[in-house]
């Protein structure tokens, strides 16, 4: 996860994590790999981080007030399984934080097998988390305990 700032290189297709080469892909470019800067936080590999949205005030109950939640979609190809997930990443003067938060979990069940896989998050009117998974073919709504809200 990194803030986006205009001319910079960040790597792919050619380099991963700053000036990590994949060396699978042909031809390379060294010129621009040598240029790549390294993401501002780090979500884990192969976790498919591919939903992201930003909490507010007012939204959810601290400490989930200013922060990132991130909808882990999971690796497929390695093992032991990452990601499957969901996560928030706490916030401070816009920038992350702290360690990441495990919001929703249990997508994989005793085999390793994935029974959802989360991808799309948003918050919506209320300020419930809404999560699209797109394998149980379902849209989760996380809300803050009864007595919880601020």
């Amino acid at each position: 996860m990194t803030a986006v700032k205009d001319g910079v290189f960040y790597g792919w297709p050619y380099s991963y994590y700053g000036q990590h080469i994949d060396k699978r892909v042909k031809p390379q470019r060294l010129d621009l790999v040598a240029t790549a800067v390294v993401p501002d936080y780090a979500l884990g590999p192969h976790t498919a981080s591919l939903g992201l949205t930003f909490s507010k005030p007012g939204n959810l109950p601290a400490p989930f007030t200013e922060g990132a939640f991130i909808g882990q979609h999971g690796s497929w190809n390695r093992s032991p399984r990452s990601g499957y997930e969901v996560v928030f990443v706490p916030f401070a003067a816009g920038r992350p934080a702290g360690q990441p938060v495990e919001i929703l979990t249990e997508f994989l069940d005793d085999e390793g097998n994935a029974r959802g896989r989360p991808v799309g998050v948003a918050m919506d009117r209320q300020g419930a988390l809404l999560v699209a998974d797109d394998v149980g073919n379902t849209v989760w709504r996380v809300v803050a305990a009864a007595g919880s809200h601020p």
